[in-house]
């Protein structure tokens, strides 16, 4: 099993900032492409994974190749699992060994219309445990960076969460992220609405089981409430359970 040592952390870290920033270049090129087609040719450029809400376009995998190919070169004992090949059937077994976990592009449909709150997202997990964490969006050139024992940061350079957090009284307080996802079949659209609706709904005012949150709301990435609840601009994530 390769070893890992925690000036090696520091190495892959800096490996994986410069590698998501290169990836950021790629997505950006990506969507702008995207947009000039899909403006000349109405829908010929992009292809539907489940259904017209949540797309995968050849940007995708591309991104994916690119950061896996100088893993591969960098890190050649490193495992590997990429959230786009995983999803073709490329499953290798989590070991002990360093294993780099990618999302390619984290807010598809937000990457396809150019709403900037889309991602990559590049972990390592050694021993089965996330040791390092980097997401980059390169529509806002925001940075988050993590090393397991050394706090999480944006930009480098400022410690997360942004403000010095307090308890949460109730959630009537809080702001909350969710998502409506890519799945909309009749099922899971009626429960997810229960459950915004109990989350933002006034008891006093009719909605069973409502808890008046302060409020809602959806960005259309997973990884970026994670960093969002970590910066403290949200207060919880709200998806398949709190988080």
């Amino acid at each position: 099993m390769t070893s890992l040592a925690e000036s090696d952390l520091d190495d892959i870290l800096e490996f994986s900032i410069s590698l998501a920033k290169k990836a950021g270049t790629i997505i950006l090129e990506g969507s702008k492409a995207i947009r000039e087609r899909l403006g000349a040719s109405n829908s010929e450029a992009i292809n539907s994974k489940i259904n017209s809400v949540d797309l995968v376009t050849e940007w995708d995998v591309r991104v994916e190749e690119i950061v896996n190919n100088e893993i591969k070169e960098r890190y050649p004992t490193f495992g590997f699992i990429g959230e786009e090949s995983y999803s073709k059937g490329i499953r290798p077994p989590l070991t002990d060994d360093p294993t780099f976990c990618v999302d390619p592009i984290d807010g598809t449909t937000n990457f396809i219309h150019g709403f900037p709150f889309a991602c990559i997202s590049i972990g390592l997990i050694y021993r089965k445990k996330p040791v390092i964490g980097v997401i980059y969006n390169p529509f806002l050139d925001q940075l988050y960076s993590a090393v397991s024992t050394k706090g999480a940061y944006l930009n480098r350079t400022t410690r997360l969460p942004l403000t010095a957090p307090s308890p949460l009284p109730s959630i009537s307080s809080a702001l909350i992220g969710v998502e409506w996802g890519s799945s909309r079949s009749a099922p899971i659209m009626e429960r997810k609405s229960r459950s915004f609706v109990r989350l933002a709904g006034n008891f006093d005012e009719g909605v069973v089981g409502g808890r008046m949150a302060h409020s809602l709301r959806s960005i259309g990435s997973a990884a970026l409430n994670y960093c969002f609840v970590a910066s403290g601009s949200l207060d919880i994530y709200w998806q398949v359970g709190c988080w």
